[in-house]
């Protein structure tokens, strides 16, 4: 990419500023492409422009006042980035609500921000909000993007009759880089959400510094699924495609996922390693059911893919086996990548750690993925590897302006341009996660290795001490189980406990086959407690347990088929299990596993 299609910060000043920036100097190129009436549409960047002022004029005419909040729940389209320039417009500061999360903790974040106004899209969501309607007084103004009849709300307007047929641009509130510009609501896993202060400087600068390490270019095409709800889509989703003139289409949904990338063929990924996770399932399902020798090909593929990729990082010598990539290439991992679009050069992995045999598949099948990590408190990304320099197993270097060091217990400590403002109307968490001298604490247990590359090694508060006195990190665990295709989610229990237990939910398909191993009808509510199926689950969880020392051992597991959700309360919308939840939900259950020890 030229440096000259490289809109920097200081050029920018403002959120707002780098969008007007764009469209001046690109404004008939490609900016977003969407799916509307059964066709995939364009809009430029001067049309978005033009829509923009529509919504600036519509929310003029509110009486809005300079750091009034509100709030967007929407799905990810192009009207999510006109709202949200039009309101940084103004100076209002934006409040992304997930359109997942339930009705109860959205009206909790618009009581606590003071929302105004708040977006959203269909007949549905209204049907939630109308049940928590006498908890959001703050707000003056819904605005649907569906026709609503008859709703007896005077307060809900459509987005045909709040918007203006056409307007014209007005002048840009006057607005400093480090003025708040967004609250983003943490979907923590314990207790209630906190808002977290973001500036112009803190969203800018991020995405600025991840172009040192992943270079996005001219002719590059980002397929936007992530939620811009999440931190990491927004930053680099939307601002440094912004930044860069990057195009985005915009994914119809999850469901829709693996069509619209063979119809869009992107060239970048952004996600969250539960969408990686769930194409590395369906291979290994299409594996199970094919021969012996298709398996064979594959893994070997796998294995000669990742020497090489080895060996282009410096860290491997050549081998004869190359000589067979070519083959391999077009029989085994063109057909995989194929289904990913054909085109993607990159796949960028945050959020969460991604189990390294998910990376080594990808990766070995010429998918570079690069792993990062972060906090929506940092704006979000703290680290990400380079392509030259990429360790799958860690989460990377620090990227520009960002230092990093450890503190107490090896907690992962952070200083930079990102770091939030604070948060939200609670000063004690603010100081209690940012010391006097501006170092944020992350929570998590890290190592640095002597190439600065960062390890994430565990969570402060999510290690299990054993009543034995022995020290287990359950997130490693619970990825090396799940290594089981019989498993779709794990938890592991054992505090103040003297042994471990493992509640895990099945994967229904190959539940079906593992009934009719044992001899059981899967379908008996019994068969989840039967003594034979959990001595057979158990050694299979031990297998993938063999790397961990002798007491981190599972000896009871109980066995559930509902999946845990965001709809059953039991999943973050940001896809994290609620621990304590889930602890709270099956105590007797598991209290059941001591019984008698």
């Amino acid at each position: 990419m030229q440096a000259d299609d490289v809109i920097s910060p200081e050029q920018a000043g403002t959120l707002y500023g780098l969008f007007l920036e764009r469209v001046r100097r690109t404004p008939d190129k490609l900016a977003y492409r969407y799916f509307r009436q059964n066709a995939w549409r364009d809009l430029s960047w001067r049309q978005v422009q033009a829509e923009v002022a529509r919504w600036q004029s519509a929310l003029s005419g509110l009486g809005l006042q300079r750091g009034d909040c509100v709030a967007i729940m929407l799905r990810n389209c192009p009207v999510w980035v006109m709202f949200d320039q039009a309101a940084m417009s103004l100076g209002l500061v934006t409040v992304p609500l997930y359109t997942v999360d339930r009705p109860d903790n959205v009206a909790y974040i618009v009581n606590d921000a003071d929302v105004k106004v708040l977006l959203f899209e269909t007949a549905e969501q209204w049907q939630a909000l109308n049940t928590v309607r006498d908890r959001l007084g703050s707000v003056v103004r819904f605005v649907s993007i569906d026709n609503l009849r008859n709703t007896g709300e005077l307060r809900l307007v459509s987005m045909g009759e709040f918007l203006p047929k056409t307007a014209q641009l007005l002048p840009a509130t006057p607005c400093l880089t480090d003025d708040l510009v967004s609250i983003i609501y943490t979907s923590g896993t314990t207790g209630k959400p906190k808002g977290v202060m973001l500036s112009h400087a803190n969203m800018l600068s991020n995405a600025h510094a991840c172009l040192d390490t992943f270079a996005v270019k001219g002719d590059d095409l980002f397929l936007s699924f992530l939620p811009l709800s999440h931190t990491f889509e927004r930053t680099l989703g939307y601002y440094l495609a912004v930044m860069t003139g990057t195009p985005v289409a915009y994914a119809r949904s999850i469901q829709l996922l693996s069509e619209d990338l063979q119809s869009i063929r992107p060239t970048l990924l952004i996600s969250v390693p539960r969408i990686y996770e769930r194409v590395y399932g369906a291979i290994r399902t299409k594996l199970e059911e094919g021969s012996p020798l298709r398996r064979r090909l594959f893994y070997f593929a796998v294995d000669v893919g990742w020497a090489r990729f080895e060996y282009q990082q410096g860290r491997g010598t050549w081998k004869a086996s190359f000589l067979f990539w070519p083959l391999l290439q077009k029989l085994v991992a063109q057909k995989v990548l194929d289904k990913l679009g054909g085109r993607l050069r990159a796949a960028l992995s945050g959020g969460a750690a991604l189990s390294p045999e998910i990376s080594r598949v990808f990766v070995g099948l010429g998918l570079p993925v690069l792993q990062g990590y972060g906090l929506t408190e940092t704006s979000p990304v703290i680290t990400g590897n380079h392509p030259e320099s990429n360790y799958p197993d860690s989460v990377g270097q620090p990227i520009r302006d960002v230092k990093v060091r450890l503190g107490d217990q090896n907690v992962l400590l952070v200083k930079g341009p990102n770091v939030m403002l604070g948060y939200w109307n609670n000063p004690e968490a603010t100081a209690q996660m940012i010391d006097a001298d501006g170092w944020l604490n992350t929570g998590d247990v890290a190592h640095i290795s002597g190439s600065g590359h960062v390890y994430i090694t565990g969570r402060i508060k999510e290690i299990i001490v054993m009543s034995n006195g022995e020290k287990i990190p359950p997130n490693d665990m619970e990825l090396a189980i799940l290594h089981d295709p019989l498993f779709d989610q794990v938890m592991i229990f054992g505090e103040a406990h003297p042994y471990l237990v493992a509640v895990a939910v099945l994967n229904l398909e190959v539940w079906l086959h593992f009934a009719s191993e044992v001899g059981i009808r899967p379908d008996m509510p019994e068969a989840l407690t039967d003594s034979r199926v959990e001595a057979k689950v158990l050694r299979r969880i031990a297998r993938n347990l063999r790397g961990f020392p002798g007491y981190a051992r599972v000896n009871r597991v109980l066995l559930l088929k509902e999946p845990w959700s965001i709809d059953n309360g039991l999943m973050t919308p940001t896809l994290k299990i609620k621990r304590d939840e889930v602890a709270r939900r099956y105590a007797a259950q598991i209290k059941m596993l001591y019984d008698g020890h």
